[in-house]
């Protein structure tokens, strides 16, 4: 098990490349969260043990917004937890405030800007902030990027056409939003017609029966975890989900 550690340690540090393209800890913002108990010592990377598991050496590729990102927890987030539990190598494009949808910065201009050449796996968040911004929903089969069926669309048979390897899309736990609900809606919808995989944390109603006492420190806000969140509450689903994935093949 000590072999299996260094192994894991050594893969953390030397095979991550990270785009971070969003500043924390500025501001009011940045210093509430930067005090808030869930990023405390006790929730750090360093306190994870790595071990081996099937995720273990997978070249894995995030494109999300500000909770892959882990705007409220330091820029570490649930990707950096899986690393340094799991092994994984990964590419993190993540930045805050972004859409799925057509746009500066989108989800599809920063797909198509990735250089790599190989992935085992693309995990793709569901943006909360095409929500917030109300883009257009677009029916199941659109193509238009517009729209967020669209956009997923298009983000899907890219992804199939330059990797061919797995997809998985995430949603975020539940919060109060009809926009999102619609949102979450209509990515299972597409499921069903895509054949990729949904890890829909916001209907998990397993998943989102978590105390007041632990959504006090597992959360900075509705959408955004601590590092306490994506260590206790994240990080165990997202790793059971992707094993069940990979042990599938």
């Amino acid at each position: 098990m000590i072999v299996i550690a260094i192994v894991a340690a050594i893969v953390f540090a030397a095979s991550v490349f990270v785009i971070i393209s969003f500043s924390v800890g500025r501001g009011t913002f940045g210093k509430r969260v930067r005090l808030l108990s869930g990023n405390g010592k006790a929730y750090t990377l360093e306190t994870v043990t790595p071990v081996e598991t099937t995720l273990t050496g997978k070249k894995v590729c995030f494109l999300g917004s500000s909770v892959t990102f882990g705007t409220a927890s330091g820029g570490v987030s649930f990707v950096e937890f899986l690393a340094r539990r799991d092994g994984i190598i990964y590419k993190k494009e993540a930045v805050a405030g972004t859409t799925l949808t057509a746009g500066k910065d989108s989800y599809i201009d920063r797909l198509h800007a990735i250089r790599e050449k190989e992935f085992d796996l693309f995990v793709c968040q569901l943006s909360t902030n095409d929500a917030a911004k109300k883009r257009p929903p677009g029916e199941t089969e659109s193509t238009d990027t517009n729209t967020v069926c669209g956009a997923i669309n298009h983000i899907i048979d890219y992804v199939k056409d330059k990797w061919n390897c797995p997809i998985v899309f995430f949603t975020n736990p539940y919060y109060e939003n009809a926009e999102y609900a619609a949102m979450v809606d209509a990515v299972n919808k597409i499921v069903a017609v895509k054949k990729f995989s949904l890890i829909d944390l916001y209907s998990d109603k397993d998943f989102n029966a978590i105390t007041s006492k632990q959504r006090a420190l597992f959360m900075a806000d509705k959408i955004h975890p601590t590092k306490a969140g994506y260590k206790l509450w994240w990080m165990p689903e997202m790793e059971r989900r992707l094993i069940e994935l990979f042990s599938a093949q």
